[in-house]
Order: structure tokens, then C-alpha cells, then sequence
């Protein structure tokens, strides 16, 4: 056998490789043996065919067999002799010319295949000890209880009727029934009864909610809307609709009395049990904000220790991941990159720049994972699929039996405990100061994420 290597620029190459054709007949006549006590053919009593007779019946499929196997061993040995980590799979080239395959197959000619590869660089890791990270640490205190309470007061405030011949204003209940139409046809979906909106709190869609500002106790108008051009069901979305609707009742909002009684309509024993189970929450919440936080820390920091080229091929495949993803939000959203002030070249520059960076910090963090073996266990993916299940009340089975016949979905789950176990492992290596911050500080950021989006 022989290697040539016709290509070496980069991460990037490409080898040459020829095999002797009376390697492979050889390799072939073994398959041949094997196969003489396992077939019967008509004339030859079982185990004493001869082998020239299976290599007329067998041999262009035999042949095929050991190629494949040849090759796959060939290749591997390669790309372990020289300490190669593939970042995709090894694009194989073969000779094509009828004349020539069949000689290759018949035993007449050697076998000439390339194979171009792209690898994975060496990654010298920094030394995590050297990292320090200052974690942000944020009190509870009573006032953001308080003011936790009052948002859950809000949110269960009661209601109660308004004077007859009152109209519906912003912030009032109304209690509606109605029928859906597009074009004059009802269509599914768009027919309820008794059912609840409060005014302004954004339930229905966009123009729905406003133009039942005025409206009386069995009053019924036609509210003219459109659904957004996003809307979940594509026979719907973007399409103009009517809906007949009648108020059967209107309602105006209480002031919530927060006490005892109060509490127990949450399920609660008292009000101190209500202040209490607030504070959990808010510390839990916290906590999980300075977990991003700190993460996002140390991502900016391995980043910063780690440069280098990454495989351009899943660089490219990342890119393309996302840029579809954004194409087709925009798209359903009806926006434009001017709507973003950027143009579509900007957008492309800064999305290579994020894919490059994900793909240096998987292949970081998947080396640290591997020198330290840092594995995920199944017990660890089953809890992750437990609690996926919890959140979608009713419907648990299915949820459960999607993940245990879907490889790929159970592979998305492993990932981020994956990633969250090595990074657990980096911040017990670095240096990690408490700071305490307050809460706008904690969230500074994320808002002004969002105001940017």
C-alpha cells in the first residue's frame, strides 16, 4: 500500500492512496473461505464448494465488500498514525470510468482512491487557575418581596361588574363570545364562548383588544384584524380576518387585599408563608441570573486564552444554521436589515464572527471535557427529560416517549448539561471573588440586550 499526501495547507488535506490489487484479491479469497461454510449451492454438498466457484458466483461482491473495508481501515490508520481529529466526515473519491471499476473489481487493476479531510488544530489549553471571575451576587431583600407580591396581587386582583350601561375601558375584563370569519368563511379555530380578556394585557392578537374600548354589556360589533404574518398556523397567518363579537359582560378591576385570606387563595397557609415562598423564588431567580452571568464571564475568557483557526466546514455549517434562522424570522416577521440599521453584508460579517467563536468554544470546551473525562451520564439526560415533561402538564407521555425514540433530541439535552459540567469543573480551578450588585445591575445587561433587539 501506498500514501501520498497531495495536500497539506491548513487544517486542510488530501492523500493519494494505492492499493495493491494483490493485496486486495488476497484480502478477498479470506472472505471467499469464510463464506465456503455458510452458502449452499445446488450440486455441492455444504462446506465443499470449491473457491474458485464461489469467486464466479461471489467474487464482484466480495471484491466490493473488502474495497469498503479497505478502505475504511486504510483511513483510519492514517488519520491515527498521524494524530488527526476529523471535524467532519472524510470526503472520498473513487475512480468513475466503467472500464476501470470493472478491472478493480475483477482483481486486474490496483486500487488508486483519494480522501481530503479537514482536522481538527491542536488546542493547547490555558490554565484555568490563572482565570479569575468576579461573580455578581444580589440580596433579597424585603422590598423586592414586597414588590413581588404586589405583582402576583396584580396579577389575581378580582373583578367586579360595572354599572349597568358602562362601557368596556383599558384594564377592564370583558367577558366575549364571537365568530371568526376570513373572506365571509368561518375557518377552525375562531369560534368562543365566554371567553375572558382583559383589555390591554395583550391576550389576543394586535388590533383585537383595542376596538373593544367602548364597548357595552350586550353590545356585539365586528372587529376587523389581521394576523401576524409569524402567526403559528400558516393558513391563518398574514391573512385579514372579521370576528362578530358580543360583550356578555364588562367588569372593572378591584384593589387586592393582601393578607392571610389573600394567601390561602393561593394555596397558602399565611401571609408569611406567601413572603416566604416569594423570597425562594427571588432567590432562585437571582441565582440563576448570576449563573449566566458568571458563565458568560468565562466563555468571554476562554475566548479571549484560546485563538485559533477553526475547521472552516463547521464554521460554515454554524453560519448557515443561524443565518437561515434569522432569514426566516425576518421573513415571517416582514422585516428588512435596514429595518436593524445594518445591511445584509454587515449582518453576514457579524454572524461569521459568532459562528467562529461557537465553534472555537465547542471544540475548547469539548477538549477539556475529554482530557478531564467529564461525561454526561443517562441518569443525568432522563432527569433532563423528567423535567422537559413537567412542563407541559397533560401531556408527559408524549413528551417522554418523543425523547426515548429520538437520538437527535436527546442529544440537544446532553449538550448544554455537557457544556454546564465543564464549566463547573473551569470555575473550580479559577479564582472567584464575590461581588455584591444590585438587582438593575444583575439584569443591566440582559436589558440592554433586549432594547437592541
Amino acid at each position: 500500500m501506498q500514501v501520498t499526501e497531495t495536500l497539506a495547507e491548513g487544517l486542510k488535506h488530501e492523500f493519494q492512496i494505492s492499493v495493491p490489487a494483490s493485496d486486495l484479491d488476497a484480502k478477498a479469497d479470506v472472505k471467499l473461505v469464510e463464506l465456503k461454510d455458510k452458502v449452499k449451492l445446488n450440486g455441492f454438498r455444504p462446506g465443499k464448494v470449491p473457491v474458485s466457484h464461489l469467486k464466479k458466483v461471489y467474487g464482484r461482491s466480495v471484491m466490493a465488500e473488502t474495497i469498503d473495508q479497505t478502505i475504511r481501515e486504510t483511513n483510519t490508520q492514517i488519520f491515527t498514525d498521524r494524530g488527526f481529529r476529523l471535524a467532519t466526515e472524510p470526503k472520498i473519491t473513487m475512480p468513475t470510468e466503467a472500464k476501470e471499476v470493472e478491472d478493480i473489481l475483477s482483481g486486474k487493476s490496483d486500487l488508486t482512491y483519494t480522501v481530503s479531510i479537514e482536522v481538527v488544530p491542536a488546542i493547547a489549553l490555558a490554565d484555568f487557575k490563572s482565570f479569575s471571575v468576579e461573580k455578581p451576587v444580589v440580596e433579597v431583600t424585603d422590598a423586592d418581596v414586597d414588590e413581588a407580591i404586589k405583582r402576583i396581587a396584580d396579577q389575581n386582583r378580582p373583578y367586579a361588574a360595572k354599572a349597568e350601561g358602562a362601557t368596556a375601558e383599558t384594564g377592564d375584563r370583558a367577558t366575549i363570545s364571537f365568530k371568526g370569519s376570513i373572506d365571509g368563511v368561518p375557518f377552525e379555530g375562531g369560534t368562543g364562548e365566554g371567553i375572558q380578556v382583559v383589555i390591554g394585557a395583550g391576550q389576543f392578537i394586535p388590533g383585537f383588544e383595542e376596538q373593544l374600548i367602548g364597548i357595552a354589556t350586550g353590545e356585539t360589533r365586528t372587529l376587523k384584524v389581521s394576523f401576524p404574518k409569524n402567526y403559528a398556523s400558516e393558513k391563518l397567518a398574514g391573512q385579514a380576518a372579521e370576528f362578530e363579537t358580543t360583550a356578555t359582560a364588562i367588569e372593572s378591576p378591584q384593589d387586592s387585599v393582601v393578607d392571610d385570606e389573600f394567601a390561602k387563595t393561593l394555596g397558602l397557609e399565611s401571609l408569611d408563608k406567601l413572603k416566604e415562598a416569594a423570597r425562594e423564588r427571588l432567590v432562585a431567580e437571582f441565582a440563576g441570573a448570576t449563573r449566566q452571568k458568571v458563565k458568560r464571564m468565562l466563555l468571554d475568557r476562554l475566548d479571549e486564552a484560546h485563538r485559533f483557526e477553526a475547521p472552516p466546514s463547521l464554521v460554515e455549517e454554524e453560519f448557515n444554521l443561524m443565518w437561515n434562522s434569522i432569514k426566516a424570522e425576518m421573513e415571517s416577521g416582514g422585516k428588512t436589515f435596514a429595518d436593524e440599521d445594518t445591511t445584509e453584508e454587515a449582518a453576514r460579517e457579524e454572524y461569521q464572527k459568532i459562528a467562529d467563536r461557537r465553534v472555537r468554544l465547542g471544540l475548547v470546551l469539548s477538549e477539556i471535557g475529554e482530557k478531564n473525562k467529564i461525561t454526561v451520564t443517562d441518569d443525568e439526560v432522563s432527569r433532563a427529560v423528567i423535567e422537559r415533561a413537567r412542563q407541559m402538564p397533560g401531556r408527559e407521555k408524549e413528551v417522554w416517549d418523543y425523547y426515548r425514540s429520538n437520538t437527535n433530541a436527546l442529544a440537544q439535552l446532553r449538550a448544554p448539561i455537557y457544556e454546564d459540567k465543564v464549566v463547573d469543573f473551569i470555575l473550580e480551578l479559577a479564582n472567584v471573588t464575590e461581588k455584591k450588585v444590585t438587582r438593575e445591575d444583575l439584569y443591566k445587561d440582559d436589558d440592554a440586550e433586549k432594547s437592541a433587539a
